[in-house]
């Protein structure tokens, strides 16, 4: 169990503790550099004494924040949504690649360990979501739910957050997208079946690969492939839709799976696919290098060389309608192989709206009784 911190001291770094060189065992990124925000940098040296050799096995810590509000919103125009919530910040998972790790530097920790090991658990967000769906201003959209973290990581077993929150959706009739690596969203599924019936819910997993040796080296702490397999499996037979991401796809470490990765899903019963290009932002960029550096030393210069060749030569590339495909032969290469493979395999075929028409505001307390 994630040890438990007092919110108010969640900004000082001291008091959270920090992760030191040797303790990154079980953990996706090996180094825990300031963040850029910090006025001083923090350099761990080994003292001649073997000062960091047999360090304590680095634990979960969970700061509980009470946020304002809880619905984010974007106008990004290339991705499929412009509402969002996410119940945690940071992620257990640990995965190297994680394009949401530089977040974690607003809060004055690192994208490193830290991003992996410090979390924030929203423990009002049900609440802030029933009064901010019950303002009488509030248009329904579709919520996509762990947009930038994993609402199924394995704090949420202890915190149940993310089941609060369909509870609530749920109540009011309110269209969700998941998207998770956990194989955790079928503890939900008696809340999901029943939202599906109405058409107000589909599940995205993202399967990386389907090596589990690589799948525990480059995501630690995600469900193995094959659970998160018999996860869309067990989810297309409760009638509840899935999509499966092919997601991230990195050059010479898991692109030569694309094929195999969805025929294993189709057989599972997925009828939608997607996929993402590998995306290095700020710090994820040099945590990624020190991973391939330290687990697939024979392949990292070529991965790298091929990220940049689809990057305009750089390591990530932002703009909107490139950053998620990428550019160049090799990116081209990468789209049209997905496209056949869906192609022969039947799937992105139809595509399903989910229903914003059924949405209502139950009675809440304190409402004035309409007059018969």
């Amino acid at each position: 169990m994630a040890t438990v911190i007092d919110h108010k001291l969640h900004r000082d770094p001291d008091v959270l503790g920090t992760a030191l060189p040797g303790q990154e065992r079980g953990r996706g990124a090996r180094s825990n550099a300031s963040g850029r925000f910090e006025r001083h940098s923090r350099l761990f040296a080994d003292d001649g004494w073997q000062a960091l050799e047999d360090l304590p096995k680095l634990r979960t810590a969970v700061i509980e924040e009470r946020p304002k509000s809880i619905i984010t919103r974007n106008d990004s125009p290339d991705i499929s949504f412009d509402q969002s919530i996410n119940p945690y910040q940071g992620c257990e998972h640990g995965c190297a690649y994680c394009y949401a790790r530089p977040s974690h530097a607003f809060w004055g920790l690192s994208p490193g360990l830290d991003f992996e090991t410090r979390l924030f658990a929203k423990t009002n967000a049900a609440d802030l979501l029933r009064r901010e769906l019950s303002d009488r201003r509030y248009v329904p959209k579709v919520i996509a739910l762990g947009a930038n973290t994993d609402p199924y990581q394995p704090i949420e077993r202890q915190y149940r957050i993310t089941r609060q929150i369909l509870e609530v959706l749920s109540e009011f009739n309110h269209p969700v997208g998941i998207v998770t690596k956990s194989a955790l969203v079928l503890r939900d599924l008696d809340i999901l079946a029943s939202m599906a019936e109405r058409n107000l819910v589909r599940v995205a997993l993202s399967v990386t690969t389907l090596d589990a040796r690589l799948s525990r080296s480059l995501e630690p702490r995600a469900s193995a492939p094959h659970r998160r397999l018999a996860a869309l499996e067990r989810l297309n037979e409760a009638g509840i839709p899935t999509t499966v991401m092919v997601a991230p796809i990195i050059p010479s470490l898991n692109d030569h799976e694309i094929e195999r990765i969805l025929e294993a899903c189709a057989v599972a019963g997925v009828r939608q696919a997607g996929y993402v290009l590998i995306r290095l932002p700020r710090e994820v960029a040099e945590i990624f290098e020190e991973w391939l550096a330290s687990e697939v030393p024979d392949r990292a210069q070529r991965a790298m060389s091929l990220i940049r060749s689809m990057r305009g030569g750089k390591n990530y590339d932002s703009a909107w309608g490139t950053r998620q495909r990428g550019t160049g032969p090799y990116a081209w290469t990468i789209g049209r192989r997905f496209e056949i493979a869906c192609r022969k395999l039947g799937l992105n075929r139809e595509r399903r709206r989910l229903d914003t028409n059924l949405f209502t505001r139950p009675p809440q307390p304190g409402d004035q009784l309409p007059l018969l």
